[in-house]
């Protein structure tokens, strides 16, 4: 489909830059309509013929009013008011272009962000959010979940704005703030201000006690603090994200399945990572028979980085590839030991934890749950729990950890650079260790993988995904997934059979099941029709998912419905 590469273009652009695009490809095919319009009143109306260079020329000297040229005036009524409209909407078109264009262009021109808003109500005042805005905004968005960002940065506030986002200028710890921000019709306040959290949420409830107030903290032994303080649920991103790299690495040891999502009674969703030397390392998707050998359908797969929805069939899997399942638990947990190792990790073959943050500490707290398992940590404090005192991007303090030995290493830095190169040496020092990474760039996962890693979660995705279930009770597959799970409305397709929806070709979703009537079916008939008061599931990337919703005008309901 020839949009497909345009939408993967554009999708790597702002949103500021791709409205400039949208405002000039509209403006070109507004100036292209006058011209013919014009150009045909001319020979139509006025019985003057003329080329239509000599129009295009006309209309652009009307709608920019600096003159007329040869052709006025005009003899018919209609012309007249052809010729007028035109004026007008040149102007508004002015206006517009100085607006949204041109005054962003100069920061050091004043801007009103509370002017750009539009009015609000039963939205979501967001304070302080510094996890990567545009990531959490994005899927708010997603979500039809209207919200006011309010920053105490007003070059972030006037760069988000500027990109299309509705966010003003303000400190968090003033009721002036909130006003602008329409709090008195808001859902809900989410307070990401770090040490500034107590007082935010004391300003919130003088003005307010019954709206809903998340509190987002890096600190998670603060957590009783601020529940004592007026937040309702506390989340602790950083954290999560340790336990789930922890969890995941423990998966090596047992075959217990991790973040799997229920989508009915006998139907579950999960990602399973595929292990180096197992018997799925180096087979094709078509041999692998993993239906015939499992029970569990391939529904994607993360080959190189890059999601294949469905699986090309000739694709080969290896370390570090991504499998999108469904299937019934036991099939699920067949799959999982399939993509283990043949030799499992020995419990001797013990866990590296590089980095003592809070995710460090947090994944810790989880690897010595597990009986057996040795675990050295690295970190460039001393500490009473640091083992090896050092820099992890050296291969010295690496080797001084017992890397070449291990059998997982978690890279917990909060440096982008450094957990990449520390992956690089991890895998140079020992080819067979399992590398689980943390980025704090949602961006940077791809350059993970591509740098030896076998699974990473990033914390802007993490936070990201927490807010939105907390908001919304959304199903989704793991809070750090790049994979969607929805259950949408099949009323845009009524009447239609699954073959001829087009839902794949167009919007990159796949639907895995159809709920009729109560009923949950998985063994989908491409030729089956579409029901009205259907339900479909459908999967995908973010992205894909968010084109579906936006296209098809549909909201997506909570799996549990």
């Amino acid at each position: 489909m020839p949009w497909m590469p345009w939408s993967s273009r554009t999708g790597d652009l702002s949103r500021r830059s791709r409205l400039i695009i949208y405002y000039v490809i509209g403006l070109a095919a507004l100036v292209l309509l006058y011209t013919v319009l014009y150009n045909t009143g001319m020979r139509v109306l006025e019985g003057r013929p003329q080329s239509i260079f000599r129009s295009f020329q006309t209309v652009t000297e009307t709608m920019t009013t600096t003159g007329y040229g040869a052709d006025s005036p005009w003899e018919t009524p209609w012309m007249n008011l052809f010729m007028v409209f035109m004026q007008l909407s040149g102007i508004g078109v002015g206006f517009f272009t100085l607006r949204v264009i041109i005054i962003p262009l100069f920061t050091g021109a004043e801007v009103d962000l509370d002017s750009r808003l539009s009015p609000k109500n039963d939205h979501v005042v967001i304070c302080e959010y510094d996890r990567d805005s545009a990531v959490l905004l994005e899927e708010l968005e997603q979500l039809g979940i209207d919200y006011v960002l309010v920053s105490s940065d007003e070059e972030e506030a006037i760069d988000l704005s500027d990109e299309g986002y509705s966010a003003i200028h303000g400190s968090p710890q003033e009721t002036s703030a909130f006003e602008r921000a329409s709090i008195g019709g808001a859902r809900a306040v989410i307070t990401d201000a770090g040490e500034a959290n107590v007082d935010t949420i004391l300003t919130v409830r003088s003005i307010r006690s019954d709206v809903e107030v998340i509190a987002l903290t890096d600190d998670s032994s603060l957590r009783d603090v601020l529940l004592a303080t007026g937040a309702d649920s506390v989340l602790s991103p950083r954290a999560v994200l340790g336990q789930r790299l922890a969890r995941k690495a423990m998966s090596l040891y047992t075959s217990e399945l991790h973040d799997t999502v229920g989508v009915a009674e006998g139907l579950e969703v999960t990602e399973i990572s595929v292990s180096r030397d197992s018997a799925l390392d180096g087979v094709s998707i078509r041999n692998s028979r993993i239906r015939e050998r499992t029970g569990a359908n391939v529904v994607g797969a993360w080959i190189d980085g890059e999601l294949q929805l469905p699986p090309d069939p000739d694709a080969v899997i290896s370390a570090n590839t991504v499998l999108l399942v469904s299937g019934d638990h036991d099939a699920l947990e067949e799959l999982g030991e399939t993509a283990r190792p043949v030799r499992p990790r020995s419990r001797d073959e013990g866990v590296v934890v590089a980095g003592l943050g809070e995710v460090g500490r947090a994944a810790l707290s989880v690897v010595e749950e597990e009986a057996g398992v040795p675990t050295t940590t690295v970190d460039v404090v001393e500490g009473p729990d640091v083992d090896v005192v050092g820099d992890v991007s050296s291969r010295d303090t690496l080797r001084e950890a017992g890397v070449e030995d291990a059998g997982v290493i978690l890279v917990c830095v909060p440096d982008d650079s450094t957990a990449l190169l520390t992956a690089v040496l991890a895998r140079s020092l020992n080819p067979d260790v399992e590398i689980l990474v943390r980025m704090s760039d949602a961006k940077a996962t791809t350059k993970a993988l591509r740098a030896g890693a076998d699974y990473v979660l990033s914390v802007p995705r993490i936070s990201a995904r927490m807010v939105a279930r907390e908001l919304r009770g959304e199903e989704v597959l793991g809070a750090g997934s790049q994979i969607r799970i929805d259950r949408v409305p099949a009323e845009p397709f009524a009447g239609r059979t699954l073959a001829e929806s087009g839902i794949y070709e167009r919007t990159g979703c796949r639907v895995i099941a159809i709920e009729h009537e109560g009923e949950l079916t998985v063994s989908l008939d491409p030729d089956r029709t579409i029901a009205a008061d259907d339900r479909l599931v459908i999967v995908g990337t973010d992205e894909a998912v968010r084109r579906f919703l936006t296209q098809f005008d549909v909201t997506p309901r909570p799996m549990e419905e």
